[in-house]
């Protein structure tokens, strides 16, 4: 059942191109969108939950025109937005059965077992009568996701669902939406790249809304095998003169001195030592690659 994506654009009215003819087609299980901030993630994923107009451009969901069949796909459609919004004072058990009813699950036995099921696969049981206002961050994101599991969606979107959380909280969410991205689509959209990492099979990453490469984590992967190599920079100096001469992947500091990252097609030397591409060089290498460069 996959979600495919042609030619899709947009501008805003100041200006702004967030999507420029994007193409993607998306299969079941967990898909990673990677970008940075105001890369166009957002605005995609907002217009794949038909929440505005494209400028140009198509989305089909196994047979249904998203752009068209708006009514028929929130349906079929989990949404858990970037700020997602609840009643504070209305406890999560209240809160859940209000969205079931408009949902379209008006059976009150139906209802009763649905909603005591999501809230048991969210860990939330023990907290279903406190008030959605007392929750913590981790909390809140769980309920989100159990909100967007009410009617058996077919498709799953997650926009930027970890930030803020703490790493108690940020594991926990991760483990959940691992367990719900088996027989579904489930977007899942971030600038966290080891989020992509623990949980997604396939992946893209976008900047200044154009796909910029798409597929397996290992592929990408295995397109740098080789090709990383490490040290640790001496001082200021050094620092400066490796990023004048060598193509810098990252730079991180490491017990108090710079860890630099560099791709080379062979063994640059200079005290360089190989080491393990991992997702963050294919991440950093794609953004720096289609990055104007200021002269």
């Amino acid at each position: 059942m996959p979600l495919t994506i042609t030619g899709l654009t947009k501008t805003y009215a100041n200006g702004v191109q967030a999507l420029k003819g994007l193409n993607l087609t998306i299969g079941n299980n967990m898909f990673g969108l990677l970008g940075p901030n105001g890369a166009g993630k957002s605005t995609l994923m907002r217009t794949i939950a038909t929440l505005q107009e494209p400028d140009s451009g198509e989305i089909w969901l196994d047979g249904l025109n998203v752009l068209k069949e708006k009514d028929t796909v929130r349906r079929v459609l989990g949404y858990l937005p970037q700020e997602f919004g609840v009643y504070p004072k209305i406890s999560a058990l209240d809160m859940l059965n209000h969205l079931a009813v408009m949902k379209g699950i008006t059976n009150s036995g139906e209802r009763k077992a649905i909603v005591e099921a999501l809230l048991n696969q969210t860990n939330l049981w023990d907290a279903r009568k406190k008030a959605l206002s007392t929750y913590s961050g981790g909390m809140k994101q769980r309920f989100g996701i159990a909100q967007a599991l009410l009617a058996n969606p077919k498709l799953i979107i997650v926009d930027e669902p970890t930030a803020g959380l703490d790493p108690v909280e940020r594991h926990r969410f991760l483990n959940l939406l691992s367990s719900i991205g088996r027989d579904v689509i489930v977007i899942l959209s971030t600038h966290i790249v080891e989020d992509v990492r623990e949980l997604c099979n396939r992946m893209a990453i976008i900047s200044s809304g154009q796909v910029l490469i798409e597929g397996s984590p290992s592929e990408a992967l295995e397109a740098l095998s080789g090709h990383i190599w490490s040290k640790l920079a001496a001082s200021d100096a050094e620092l400066a003169e490796i990023e004048a001469s060598r193509q810098i992947v990252s730079v991180q500091l490491l017990g108090g001195a710079h860890e630099v990252r560099i791709y080379s097609e062979s063994d640059p030397g200079g005290g360089f030592r190989h080491v393990e591409a991992n997702l963050e060089d294919v991440y950093f290498l794609q953004i720096d690659r289609h990055t104007p460069k200021v002269n």
